[in-house]
C-alpha cells in the first residue's frame, strides 16, 4: 500500500472511530437490548449491532473496493485476505459494555495482502485513542509509545490471562498453569483483548495469553503490538491464521518463548 493511500484511510478510520465512540457514549445510559450468541454469556447488544453497521455502509461508500471482516453480520464472505481488508469489532468487551458501561474498545485492523497497515483501537469511555501505521510506530493519543522494555524476567513480568485457562481444553495443564501464575509477578484480566493488546503496546501488561479469539479481536492490535517491537503468535509459536480463530500469545519478546514452551502444551486449537 503507497503511503498517500495509507494516509488517506486512516484519517478516515480515525474520523469514524471518533464519531462511532461519540455516538456510544451519548447512548451509554439508554436501554439495551440484550442477545446472547453462542453461550449465555456471549452477548451482542443493539449498539454492537448498530455501530457495525455504521462502519459497513461507511466503508462500501467511501472505499467501494475494499473488504470488511466483522463480528456482527455486515461483513463479507472471505477466503483470503487479498486487497484491503478492514477487520473490525464494534465492541470489543461487550459483557463490560452492558455490566460496567466502561472498559471496551471499538477495533478496526486495515490489512492489505495480508500485511497489517493500520491498527486503531478506542477505548471508548476514556476517550483514548491507540493507533498504529506500519513501519511509523504506535501512539496513545498524540504520543509516540516507546519499544518495549527488553530483556524483561518472567518472574518480573505482568500477564494477562482470562477466565478460559480454568476450563477444560487440551491446551491447557491446571498445574502447569498454576505454575505459570506462581511464576510471574502478577496475572491481570481486563475483559476485553483489543484493550489487552493495547496495553501490551503501552507496555503496562508484558504479555497476553488467551485461549481463542476471533480475527477482529487481536487485528489491530497485532498491528500495535508489532510496531513496539512485540511478537503475535498462536500458542504453538506459528503465525496466526487471520481467517480463523486462534490460541493467542501477544507481548515482550523476552518472555514469549520460556511461556510457550514452558507451560503450555503443544498445538493450535
Amino acid at each position: 500500500m503507497d503511503e498517500a493511500l495509507r494516509e488517506r484511510i486512516f484519517k478516515q478510520a480515525r474520523a469514524w472511530i471518533y464519531q462511532a465512540g461519540k455516538t456510544i457514549r451519548e447512548r451509554i445510559n439508554d436501554p439495551l437490548i440484550i442477545h446472547t450468541k453462542s453461550n449465555p454469556n456471549d452477548l451482542v447488544t443493539q449498539m454492537d449491532k448498530e455501530t457495525e453497521q455504521f462502519f459497513a455502509s461507511s466503508i462500501r461508500e467511501a472505499f467501494p473496493d475494499h473488504l470488511l471482516l466483522s463480528e456482527e453480520g455486515y461483513g463479507d464472505e472471505l477466503t483470503s485476505l487479498d486487497g484491503i481488508v478492514w477487520i473490525i469489532d464494534p465492541i470489543d468487551g461487550t459483557m463490560n459494555f452492558v455490566h460496567q458501561k466502561r472498559n471496551f474498545a471499538i477495533s478496526i485492523g486495515i490489512y492489505h495482502q495480508g500485511i497489517g497497515e493500520i491498527g486503531l483501537i478506542y477505548n471508548v469511555m476514556e476517550d483514548v485513542l491507540y493507533s498504529a501505521k506500519r513501519g511509523e510506530g504506535a501512539y496513545k493519543n498524540d504520543v509516540r509509545l516507546p519499544k518495549l522494555t527488553e530483556n524483561v524476567a518472567l518472574t518480573e513480568a505482568i500477564l494477562s490471562l482470562n477466565h478460559f485457562w480454568l476450563c477444560e481444553n487440551r491446551l491447557v495443564d491446571e498445574h502447569q498453569m498454576q505454575k505459570l501464575v506462581k511464576t510471574v509477578r502478577g496475572i491481570r484480566t481486563y475483559g476485553s483483548a483489543a484493550l489487552e493488546f493495547a496495553f501490551v503496546a503501552e507496555g503496562i501488561i508484558d504479555g497476553y495469553l488467551t485461549l481463542s479469539l476471533a480475527p477482529w479481536d487481536y487485528a489491530a492490535g497485532m498491528v500495535l503490538v508489532n510496531e513496539v517491537g512485540g511478537m503475535t503468535t498462536d500458542t504453538a509459536g506459528e503465525p496466526v491464521n487471520m481467517l480463523e480463530r486462534n490460541s493467542v500469545f501477544t507481548g515482550n519478546p523476552a518472555i514469549r518463548q520460556p511461556i510457550l514452551e514452558g507451560f503450555i502444551k503443544r498445538g493450535k486449537k
